[in-house]
């Protein structure tokens, strides 16, 4: 076995220190200049597109709103990377860390346009709502199937069975130390409410993200903004570490820029997904008139995931000065928690990460979902698919999960550097979409329609369109 985790250890190493750092920056550069900055220039329609209606559907159609594919996939994004990642990413890469999860979210936020902008183009109409995302955009974008079939194996694993193990096992930690929880006990009912809801479907799936996930942002970031106003003399110190130590103008605490530079993309990746593939198979759920919409709504997630979440537990970590090293993860955030608010800091986090980490089981098991019905239509796999994430959510809530995070890093590499690839190749797609978009925008069009007659020569069967 420790064999075993020196081999996985040293293909992370070089995956994450390599090949998927540069792929990440050199697609998000590239994307944000070929979308002439979208992410920056259509902010106030991101904002209006959020609060549109969905119009009617055909009879005897039901379909999930623009506000609910982001609620599902912000439920997704928003996790243990938001309170445990981020303190991970300060202890290993100094305070410098939070300033490259800014910079891969701004740069990744037009990656994430593209991806999600796709995921609608090349859907499909399932029984009871859309299907899509890159597995999708692989098989009808681009006419590969087997690549599609190799990017839904990594997801289903990756997010239905590693990450919703260490989502559960983050919750019973973090109960464990605010409440005294045994893990056997609270794992049961997480396994028992998991399977409530997602035997539901996408549906059941949408209205429960819809409820959790605007209270625990709004919550948390109203916690937040009190701690800073309270240390608001201290918030230029802070602001002025976390810049030095990402360009190593100050002392090395974490081994230097590299480290800075490392932990803040895989920590803003872990957190954001900008890119990874995961958020556009809800994207490609929505009812929406034009697929730019939802390029832009998932556009506001990362935005919304990084810049201002991640940010408030990096304010509440670095508020109370450097961390301890020989804290880490969740206990690193009570702890700091409680040197700003007392014992009952230890107590919300508590309640916040079980409200983050159980949103995020349910929409990691979405893009599980998703994949599978890619895979085959078969029920009894679904059934036995739903089945097995129960398992492994009991599972990470007994285990220690420091093979699961392992084996998790390397398939998360593998299917973003498996996406990335095919979103460069239908890129344009996605720009063509925007020209058109912005063409019926200034022409006065509120809510601008996507007609495929309109732009001839787009690659591949659209369907749904």
């Amino acid at each position: 076995m420790e064999r075993f985790n020196g081999w996985i250890s040293g293909i992370n190493d070089i995956l994450w220190g390599y090949l998927l750092i540069a792929a990440l920056l050199i697609c998000a550069v590239w994307f944000t200049l070929r979308m002439r900055g979208v992410q920056f220039r259509m902010l106030g329609e991101m904002l209006r597109v959020l609060g549109e209606s969905p119009g009617s559907a055909p009879r005897g159609e039901r379909h999930v709103s623009s506000f609910q594919a982001f609620a599902v996939s912000l439920a997704s994004r928003v996790g243990t990377g938001n309170l445990a990642g981020v303190a991970t990413a300060i202890v290993i890469g100094g305070p410098g860390a939070v300033f490259w999860m800014w910079i891969i979210a701004l740069l990744g936020a037009a990656s994430a346009f593209v991806e999600s902008t796709l995921a609608q183009l090349y859907k499909r109409r399932g029984r009871d709502s859309f299907l899509g995302g890159p597995a999708y955009y692989m098989q009808y974008g681009l006419g590969r199937r087997w690549m599609g079939i190799l990017f839904a194996v990594l997801i289903s694993v990756t997010f239905g069975f590693a990450f919703n193990s260490v989502q559960s096992n983050t919750i019973c930690a973090a109960w464990e130390g605010a409440f005294g929880l045994d893990h056997r006990w609270l794992g049961i009912v997480l396994t028992v409410m998991t399977l409530m809801i997602i035997f539901g479907g996408i549906h059941r799936i949408a209205r429960v993200s819809s409820v959790i996930v605007p209270v625990m942002a709004l919550g948390y970031i109203l916690l937040a903004v009190g701690i800073v106003a309270v240390n608001f003399r201290r918030l230029p110190e802070v602001l002025n570490l976390i810049v030095s130590e990402a360009f190593g103008w100050g002392p090395a605490l974490g081994g230097g820029v590299g480290a800075a530079l490392m932990q803040g993309i895989k920590r803003g990746l872990f957190s954001n997904e900008a890119g990874m593939g995961s958020a556009p198979n809800v994207a490609a759920t929505a009812h929406v008139s034009h697929p730019v919409k939802q390029g832009l709504i998932q556009t506001l997630g990362v935005f919304t995931d990084t810049l201002i979440i991640c940010t408030c537990t990096a304010f509440i970590i670095l508020f109370g000065g450097v961390p301890d090293a020989r804290l880490n993860g969740i206990q690193l955030t009570q702890a700091a928690l409680v040197s700003e608010i007392g014992p009952a800091g230890s107590v919300f986090v508590a309640v916040a990460i079980f409200l983050f980490a159980f949103s995020s089981i349910i929409g990691n098991y979405y893009y599980g979902e998703a994949n599978i019905r890619f895979i085959t239509s078969r029920r009894w796999v679904l059934m036995g698919y739903r089945l097995l994430v129960g398992v492994m959510v009991l599972f990470g809530a007994l285990a220690t999960l420091d093979l699961a995070w392992s084996l998790a890093d390397v398939t998360m590499a593998l299917m973003t550097l498996c996406n990335l690839a095919a979103i460069v190749l239908l890129g344009d797609q996605a720009r063509r979409l925007l020209a058109d978009y912005v063409v019926q925008k200034r022409r006065g069009v509120r809510s601008p329609v996507f007609r495929k007659e309109q732009l001839p020569g787009l690659k591949g069967d659209i369907d749904c369109w």
